[in-house]
């Protein structure tokens, strides 16, 4: 089992016809993800890799069945866009572009809420489970089926605790991209009760970074948790002020540091990871 996506999730591209857009359908289809439409307004009858392309996401719905959603846009379309899919009845959307507008991603937050739907990103890798769908740019080589979850706001810390995973011979459920912005449309909380209700998945990591409270807002979460939780934080020595890499990454004062988020996580119950070794060798111990 998985959460999220599957190999029935029936995905839509929003912007299929555009560079990123156009290659990444095409890697996603070459991992088996079922692809089934995409969109572009004023392209609608067109093809991409054999996908066919609508002008409308209602008409992906219509015609299709679609749930799913990833977008690969400029930042100032993606609320319209993700707007224009949850109302049209998609419970998915996977926000890949970066530095999208903080009110416009309040207001697709609020639009999904409204309507039932889940946001991921902006700025994420995206999502897969592997062997089943593969939904963003992940890059597939490091993952396998197996029995851990993963949720990270890195793409680059996704990939590198996977291949950990892997290579110790655990594999993977899915792995969640929440997303580098300063705002995102998913918590790590509500991902954590997803992977807690899922019977295949025995334990999950949990990949934060510096800079927001998405980290501590998960720890009344991790306490009801009845799986264990490992916690890793990017960012140990990064200088206040400085920021590293995702828009949402910076420190100001000692608010949002990687040690502060930690020691929030292990206090929460938590197992704290301060390497990649540490998380097999953790999983080892619970006898996962």
């Amino acid at each position: 089992m998985a959460i999220l996506v599957t190999r029935q999730s029936k995905v839509i591209v929003q912007g299929i016809t555009g560079g990123a857009g156009s290659s990444h359908t095409q890697r996603m289809l070459q991992y088996g993800t079922k692809i089934v439409a995409g969109t572009s307004p004023g392209k609608g009858g067109e093809q991409v890799h054999s996908v066919p392309v609508y002008d409308t996401v209602r008409e992906c719905v219509q015609r299709h069945q679609a749930d799913t959603s990833v977008i690969f846009l400029p930042a100032r379309f993606v609320m319209e866009a993700g707007i224009e899919a949850v109302r049209a009845g998609i419970r998915l959307v996977v926000v890949v572009p970066e530095h999208i507008p903080i009110a416009d991603m309040l207001r697709l937050r609020q639009e999904a809420q409204k309507n039932g739907s889940r946001i991921l990103g902006g700025n994420t890798a995206g999502i897969i489970s592997p062997g089943q769908a593969n939904v963003g740019i992940i890059p597939d080589v490091a993952f396998k089926s197996g029995r851990v979850g993963t949720v990270s706001r890195s793409g680059s810390l996704t990939y590198y605790i996977a291949d950990t995973l892997t290579r110790e011979g655990f594999g993977e459920t899915t792995c969640v991209g929440l997303g580098g912005d300063p705002v995102l449309g998913s918590t790590f909380s509500e991902i954590l009760e997803l992977f807690e209700a899922d019977p295949d998945t025995k334990a999950v990591v949990l990949a934060g970074e510096i800079g927001g409270v998405y980290e501590e807002m998960a720890t009344d979460t991790i306490r009801a948790m009845k799986k264990p939780v490992i916690a890793m934080i990017g960012g140990l020595f990064a200088p206040p002020g400085k920021r590293m890499g995702h828009a949402g990454a910076i420190v100001e004062g000692q608010m949002g540091t990687a040690q502060s988020k930690l020691d929030a996580l292990t206090k929460a119950g938590a197992q704290p990871a301060m390497t990649f070794l540490d998380i097999p060798r953790i999983l080892n111990e619970l006898k996962i």
